[in-house]
């Protein structure tokens, strides 16, 4: 546990998912009282929780330090290569593997493991700290005055913060924002989440390859406005394929779906594309589908009362499969605990959410850049820049180098690596030592002048009398 708080408070978080549980474990570290509201019960969410996620280093060596790294070894793999390929044809393009001195410098690893994996080691590490969580309760409206939660039960709950961690489509990000920011925003394709059987696999002559690799390797295929991303991930047997196509024909209903869809239709967004893409979807589960949209920034976090904010996809919603999205969402549990670690009055809790925002903004808007630029590079149109993007990368690895040592692929490299080496928690520290301590002190300052003057307006009147 960290160091507890002085003054305890109560947080309901809604939403029970990875940011909602990573931010009840961030605030019990600190003591404050936590209640998770989760609308769908275990049952619904295993049923929902296709495919893999991939947890960068600047997210594994935050869950290390809070204690969840043998959790999560047991769930996950490390890697440390990444293998390019043309979506097409198959045609390897080269790889890219970790240096030690990079991996050293994130103080964390690439970890590749099942969605519900992670949740489930999130949620047994909340419940452990002391948070509450409530699943199968539907949250139907929020409000920051007097803050409180209404349920459809009609029962009300209060707390003194209420964090919206509710996701893309946030009921506490519209009380906010005042609309639905992810409906008013149009879709750029659609992305496909499943699992592949790892036996199946390795008794397939045209798959078993991808086991036999000398570390733990992801793959990526770039196409012409098509994308796919594999790699086997710990915990159970079983391969992930990510996969990014353009939106179906006129007509279809596209809508979101985690429940799964019909694999035919996976496989008729295909397209064209190299053997074995096409047989291992053929091996694949029931997939989910996601829409893939450009949301703009949110400028509001904070209600106009300064007792809710939104954190995770509610607050700044990544393109649907981004390397960093269960990453920004535990960074921002980090930095919020961080913040709150810190309260010794009530009116600090306003001034606190906006620094979490005015911590957090800049940050999360670099990041859902980059993850949109990587997107693009992976399924640029065909044409000379898709063209001098291959021949760069083939020249890298005609040279014996990694495919992303220069040229465009090179900067791309550079930005994961910043983004990797990211510290969240030292980040709210160094807010505080900068510029939280100065208003603390400003503020107990004024307190201290306001009590001389009073003192002194005392002894006048007595002098007087």
């Amino acid at each position: 546990m960290s160091g507890k708080v002085e003054l305890t408070i109560k947080f309901l978080v809604v939403g029970g998912g990875i940011a909602g549980l990573a931010c009840a474990i961030a605030l019990r570290r600190v003591g404050h009282r936590v209640v998770v509201l989760e609308q769908y019960s275990d049952a619904d969410i295993a049923k929902m929780s296709h495919g893999g996620i991939r947890l960068p280093p600047n997210v594994s060596k935050i869950l290390f330090h809070w204690g969840l790294e043998h959790a999560l070894r047991q769930v996950s793999i490390t890697s440390t290569a990444m293998e390019v390929e043309i979506y097409e044809t198959g045609e390897f393009i080269g790889t890219h593997q970790w240096e030690e001195e990079v991996l050293r410098e994130t103080g964390g690893e690439f970890l590749f493991l099942h969605h519900v994996g992670l949740r489930r080691v999130l949620y047994d590490a909340a419940i452990a700290a002391g948070a509450e969580v409530r699943a199968g309760v539907t949250v139907v409206s929020v409000s920051g005055d007097g803050p409180h939660v209404t349920l459809t039960t009609g029962e009300t709950l209060l707390a003194d913060v209420i964090v919206g961690a509710d996701g893309r489509s946030s009921v506490v990000q519209q009380a906010i924002v005042g609309k639905d920011v992810l409906s008013a925003t149009p879709y750029q394709c659609l992305f496909y989440n499943t699992t592949v059987s790892g036996a199946l696999m390795r008794a397939d002559p045209q798959l078993a390859h991808f086991f036999k690799q000398p570390v733990e390797t992801m793959f990526v295929w770039m196409g012409n406005n098509r994308t796919a991303v594999a790699y086997r991930m710990g915990g159970k047997d079983e391969f992930a394929l990510h996969l990014w196509v353009p939106p179906r024909q006129k007509g279809l209903s596209d809508d979101d779906c985690w429940e799964g869809v019909d694999l035919k239709e996976m496989r008729r967004q295909l397209g064209e594309c190299e053997p074995r893409l096409l047989r291992i979807t053929q091996l694949a589960a029931t997939p989910a589908r996601v829409q893939v949209k450009m949301v703009p920034p949110i400028e509001d976090w904070v209600d106009a009362h300064g007792r809710m904010v939104i954190i995770g996809e509610a607050a700044h919603p990544l393109p649907a499969g981004s390397l960093q999205g269960g990453a920004m969402a535990v960074e921002d549990a980090a930095v919020f605990a961080k913040l709150f670690s810190h309260l010794r009055d009530k009116d600090q809790i306003s001034s606190f959410l906006h620094a979490f925002q005015d911590l957090r903004e800049d940050r999360c808007a670099s990041v859902v850049h980059t993850e949109q630029c990587n997107l693009y590079f992976q399924m640029m149109p065909a044409g000379p820049q898709q063209e001098q993007r291959d021949q760069d990368m083939r020249a890298k690895t005609a040279q014996g180098e990694n495919v992303f040592g220069g040229g465009e692929a090179s900067e791309q490299w550079d930005q994961l690596r910043e983004l990797c080496c990211y510290d969240a928690e030292d980040e709210a520290d160094d807010w505080w030592v900068k510029w939280g301590l100065l208003r603390e002190r400003a503020k107990q300052r004024s307190l201290d002048m306001e009590a001389e003057m009073n003192i002194a307006r005392l002894s006048s009147l007595r002098v007087r009398a």
